[in-house]
């Protein structure tokens, strides 16, 4: 089985993780299109299915939809991928039954139709296909096209993670640890979650790393942790690379590194990661592992900030109070300091009312229209995450 795509995670973080396969599976079929497939010649390879998938062939047939739907060989054409998935799934092909059924799920080829995604998976999954079937736990966990059924979700995610489907395993685990159609087992969470970072799933390294920083379901183990965490963010999850980078600050299962710590939150911020872009803003605000720049802080802060961070919020309002980094700005500094009170920080609104303390009621007046102004452009910032 040769793989044309790869797999793509939904959701961050210790829960909810959804693991949603977008990897389209092809079967090499005969000796010629086998040795086109693996030394790269998708053109000959088309050309060998193609012929097969004329005669009714299914596997050809699925085959020859991969290669529309991945562009290789051909240009990509989802329209025309459903139409030879469809052929092969009808004649009860598995893998077929999947892609066509992944088709629907996101709209490519044929309109979007959540209901027409469960039928197929179903197929599939009634079949023994792991892929279909956590893709129909994935369904089922969000009531998109079936009703939403946490305990049937978890079946199917547990027929797939016991053939060793990574994303199933990584599903399973996360319903373990939030008690959601199963009971609530950290420790059984914590053995999925391993056997889907022993295949390399970032997602679950990341978890399992932060089980072991937490000590649930697993012995606490900051060093353990710091291993598992470590794997997950060289295969570049943000989050991963920015727990590591809390962890090298503050010398927890690694020898203590401020410029360890700068490298990791810079690489989790420059993929956006609000917690990191914070992270990041305090080290150049302090100048620890990097040199001190305090419009380097800011830089960060407002990143941060326009994501609903937090901290972030305050301390870019009270570089703008002081002028550290930016020219001194009370409206500016009003504006970051009410977004952060709006979020309940105490000490966000005292900050709020010593500024508004040394303003007259018409800088007042215009401090307000300048944060609705900046409301209207920005919108209201998310969360924080």
């Amino acid at each position: 089985m040769f793989i044309l795509s790869v797999l793509v995670s939904r959701g961050h973080g210790i829960t909810g993780a959804l693991l949603l396969a977008v990897a389209v599976a092809v079967s090499a079929g005969p000796e010629e299109a086998r040795r086109a497939l693996e030394r790269g010649d998708y053109q000959s390879a088309f050309r060998e299915w193609r012929a097969l998938a004329e005669q009714g062939n299914p596997e050809a047939q699925n085959n020859i939809g991969a290669l529309y739907q991945s562009g290789k060989g051909v240009p990509p054409d989802y329209a025309e991928a459903a139409q030879w998935y469809r052929k092969a799934a009808e004649q009860g092909h598995a893998m077929a039954q999947h892609n066509l059924g992944l088709l629907y799920e996101n709209g490519w080829g044929v309109p979007q139709q959540h209901s027409e995604a469960a039928k197929w998976y179903r197929k599939a999954a009634e079949q023994g296909y792991d892929r279909a079937q956590n893709n129909l736990g994935n369904l089922y966990s969000q009531g998109r096209g079936v009703p939403r059924d946490p305990q049937e979700a978890a079946r199917w995610y547990r027929k797939a993670a016991d053939q060793g489907q990574a994303g199933a395993q990584l599903n399973l685990a996360a319903m373990y640890l939030q008690g959601i159609g199963v009971p609530r087992d950290p420790q059984e969470a914590a053995r999925w979650y391993r056997k889907a970072a022993d295949q390399g799933q970032a997602e679950a390294q990341y978890n399992l790393g932060l089980l072991y920083g937490l000590g649930e379901g697993v012995s606490q183990d900051d060093r353990e942790a710091a291993q598992w965490l470590h794997q997950a963010a060289e295969q570049g999850h943000p989050e991963a690379q920015n727990s590591l980078g809390v962890l090298y600050q503050s010398g927890a299962g690694v020898v203590r590194n401020d410029r360890a710590a700068v490298q990791w939150y810079r690489k989790a911020a420059e993929q956006g990661s609000p917690k990191a872009q914070y992270n990041l803003g305090v080290m150049y605000e302090q100048g620890r592992g990097v040199g001190q720049d305090y419009t380097e802080a800011a830089k960060w802060y407002a990143k941060a900030g326009l994501q609903g961070q937090l901290g972030a919020q305050y301390n870019l309002g009270a570089l703008y109070a002081e002028g550290r980094g930016v020219a001194q700005d009370s409206l500016t500094a009003y504006v970051w300091f009410k977004l952060a009170a709006q979020q309940d920080s105490q000490k966000s609104a005292r900050s709020l009312d010593r500024l508004k303390g040394g303003m007259t009621a018409a800088q007042i007046e215009q401090a307000e229209a300048y944060y609705q102004s900046f409301i209207a452009q920005h919108g209201s910032p998310p969360p924080p995450r």
